[in-house]
This record gives C-alpha cells, structure tokens and sequence, in this order.
C-alpha cells in the first residue's frame, strides 16, 4: 500500500500549541515561539508513526467571505488573534517549507478548502496525464503517476469529517506520547451516527459552535443524527418537515420549516469547496537539515537540535 499524503491543518496546530505551550518559549528576538514549536513537533510525531510519502502543509483566509454574506454570525464570536501568535503566523509558511513541506494558502478560502483539495488531487493520483505543476504558497508542486492515492487530514475541525472516505482519513495528534488516532468512515459513523457523507447535513441540523453556528432551535446530535438516517440529506428533511401529513414530531417539524432557509445556508456554509488548481504533490521526503538550520535562525535551539539528530540518522 503506497505511503499516504499527510495534509496539515497549519492554523489548528498554531493556535492549539500557542494556548497549550508556555509563552515563556522565546526565540532569537525574545518573542515566543510556542506555537511554531508545537506546529512543528505535532507534524513531526504524526510522521514517525505514519510515514508519509509527502507533507502539504496549508493555510488560508480567517473566513471566506462569501460564508460570513451567508450567515453573519460565522466565525463572530472568535477574539482576533493575539499579537503574540500573529508574529509566529508569519514567520511558519517559511519554517515549514525549510523542512521540505509544501506549503499552500488562498487569499479568498479557508484552509479545510485548501486541505479538501489536496485530498482530491491526492486521491485521483494525478491520473496518467504527465507531470502538473502549480504555484500555490510560492512554490512549484508536480504531480505524477496513476495509481490512486491515500491522504490522512491532520486536523481538529469537525468539517474535515466531511472528507472522509476508504482513501482519506483525519489523523488527530496522539495525547500524551499515544499515538496519533485516525479516523475513517467507521470511526465517523461511531462518533456521530452518520456516515462521513451527511456530516455537512448534521453541522447543519446541530450546528457548531466553534464557527459560530446555532444548528435549529431544540436538535441536538442524536436528533439530527436519527432525522438525517431516518429521511436523507437535510433538503430530504425539510421537505419532509414542510408537508401537511409528515410523520415529524411537530415540534421538530415546526423548527426545521421555520429557519429552512437559515438551515440550508448553514449546509453552504459547512461544505468545503474545491480550488482549481492544487495538484498533488510529488513525493518527497522531510529535509531534517534544512528545518534545522531556520530553526536556529530563529533561535529554537531546542527544535534545531531535534531536527539535526534526525538529519543525522536519515541523512537528510
């Protein structure tokens, strides 16, 4: 079985080590580096217990913009970044490609888009077409072959459950020293009672509070979950809710008919969105030296030294 594409989350993994790891971390200029540090070393120990032909690292907008017309409150209630970690923000599209990563954002979408699309472009293989090349995030990535490929989504985000299929995985960071835990269709259906085909319709239905969504007034996760598998994809249960002999709780049927349209911009809101023009990359492995030497340039010393007894033992 060909190794897969490991695809990051960078803005998850910046914001969950700048919360978790001490800002007392400082780098050359005194500034902290926590955040970069645990990106980078979260990246690292999913790659030891999952070796990965390749790492797409990806960013993108706060929001997309065409989300926050849909729904005003997406994404309102989040305090804007600390200036501490907006410095660190900067500075990792460089610290990731040093390591040999491929490094891509978009200006107009987020990166779980970003992130989709690399696990499009990953899955499809690249077909038996010829090289590709694009130049997202300042840097050329080609893709070649035709077998099929596999991507593990490094990410916390409910959305990318969306993704989830026989070829792709989220792969979440193992909690204390564990190993990192994957997820795949099996484990969705275990954790929300759908298959990973309605997570966008159960968002929706439930909402999700981390991106300032409310779901309908009155459902719950065991609501939507027994709605979606009992009437289809939430266009299904609407039309449901909406006729005169519906066999809906009325209740329920009065909440769905009610915020219809607020419901199904919720949907548009939760479903990622492909960018033309995301190829997969080509294989390559992690320059253990290259990282180590911006590390120092930026005063990790810590990291660097990691990574230079790793160049060390790989030869790379």
């Amino acid at each position: 079985m060909p190794a897969p594409l490991l695809i990051v989350d960078v803005p998850w993994l910046l914001y969950r080590a700048f919360f978790s790891l001490p800002k007392s971390i400082v780098g050359a200029d005194g500034q902290p580096v926590n955040a970069l540090l645990g990106t980078v070393n979260a990246i690292l120990a999913v790659l030891e217990a999952r070796p990965a032909r390749a790492v797409a690292a990806c960013m993108g907008a706060e929001e997309a913009v065409y989300r926050v017309e849909l729904y005003s409150g997406y994404h309102a209630q989040r305090d804007p970044m600390p200036p501490e970690l907006a410095t660190q923000w900067g500075k990792a599209p460089a610290l990731l490609q040093s390591l040999g990563w491929t490094f891509a954002t978009d200006a107009e979408l987020e990166a779980d888009d970003v992130m989709l699309s690399f696990a499009l472009a990953e899955v499809a293989g690249g077909g038996d077409r010829g090289a590709q090349t694009t130049q997202r995030g300042g840097e050329n990535a080609t893709g070649s072959g035709s077998r099929e490929g596999r991507a593990l989504l490094l990410s916390g985000d409910r959305d990318m459950f969306q993704a989830v299929n026989d070829q792709v995985a989220v792969v979440l960071p193992g909690k204390s020293g564990a190993d990192p835990e994957e997820i795949g269709p099996e484990q969705v259906r275990e954790r929300y009672g759908i298959d990973p085909t309605l997570v966008t319709d159960f968002i929706a239905l439930r909402g999700d509070p981390s991106d300032g969504l409310p779901g309908a007034p009155g459902i719950g996760a065991k609501t939507a979950a027994e709605l979606l598998n009992r009437y289809g994809p939430l266009e299904d249960v609407l039309r449901v809710a909406g006729k005169d002999d519906s066999d809906m709780r009325l209740r329920t049927a009065l909440a769905l008919s009610e915020n219809e349209e607020l419901l199904l911009n919720f949907k548009r809101i939760a479903t990622l969105v492909p960018i033309d023009g995301i190829v997969r990359p080509a294989d390559r492995a992690t320059d253990f030296a290259g990282g180590a030497r911006m590390a120092e340039d930026l005063g990790m010393r810590q990291l660097a030294t990691r990574l230079e007894r790793m160049a060390a033992v790989s030869g790379r």
